[in-house]
């Protein structure tokens, strides 16, 4: 499936029951001395703005560079509100934006869809000198609880795509080609999310690499779901843990 547009008929689900990213990032990125509230950010993947918002609420100005237009326009839908957002039609590859303009680039859920080798020489393009780059993932906990490791064996069961796609394919030979050897640091944050029966559904239905409505399983897998949901609901909600991992470092 085409990366650029897999996630054009998610766009509903993935606004609604996609995690946003824990207040801890942009607090530790300001610790950390990469983040102030004059850092002009490129947010890179941008989807539907998760990201974006965030870094926008921290008095940003965040050009948010998407290149599938439905997430794009809901970004916009969503954030246009913000005279510091800026949308861009733009990829990794090739964003679209000035030579030395970018003091921060963040990729949130996204970095694992690009050319590694193509979007480095871009994002060395437009960072200032001394400019940072921040990679992200919410990173889905798969054993720590015994609903988890069902959901796991779920999403095994049904999905299309899934062990091909999943940025848990990113390892640290990955990191060390694109920021250099050992030429970045790493950090991690707790993070969930609590879900209904029909949350948990969308959640489902935001992931790419399972089956839609028209899908011949879609039924099959719904009923499953349920009643993974009805064995580990606890007061009618079951819980998502996440690791948020955050990959930060200067380009080589």
């Amino acid at each position: 499936m085409d990366s650029l547009n897999r996630f054009s008929s998610r766009v509903d689900n993935y606004v609604k029951y996609r995690p946003d990213y824990p207040d801890k990032v942009p607090a530790f990125l300001n610790l950390k001395g990469m983040l102030t509230a004059e850092s002009i950010i490129a947010d890179i993947g941008s989807g539907t703005g998760i990201s974006t918002e965030m870094f926008l609420k921290n008095g940003n100005t965040v050009f948010a560079v998407e290149p599938n237009t439905e997430m794009r326009s809901a970004a916009e839908k969503l954030l246009g509100g913000f005279e510091n957002f800026k949308s861009i039609t733009g990829t990794a590859e090739n964003t679209t934006l000035q030579n030395n303009s970018i003091d921060l680039i963040v990729s949130g859920q996204a970095f694992h869809w690009f050319n590694k080798e193509k979007s480095k020489a871009e994002f060395k393009r437009i960072l200032k000198p001394g400019g940072t780059v921040v990679l992200m993932w919410n990173d889905r906990r798969t054993n720590s609880t015994q609903f988890l490791r069902s959901y796991e064996d779920f999403i095994k069961m049904f999905a299309v795509d899934y062990l091909e796609v999943n940025h848990k394919n990113i390892d640290e030979k990955i990191f060390n080609d694109f920021f250099g050897w050992e030429n970045y640091e790493k950090e991690s944050f707790d993070n969930y999310q609590y879900f209904d029966l029909e949350g948990l559904k969308g959640r489902i239905l935001s992931s790419s690499y399972m089956p839609a409505e028209e899908h011949k399983d879609f039924n099959f897998m719904m009923s499953v779901l349920k009643k993974i949901f009805n064995r580990f609901q606890e007061n009618g909600k079951v819980t998502i843990e996440y690791d948020t991992k955050i990959y930060y470092g200067k380009l080589n």
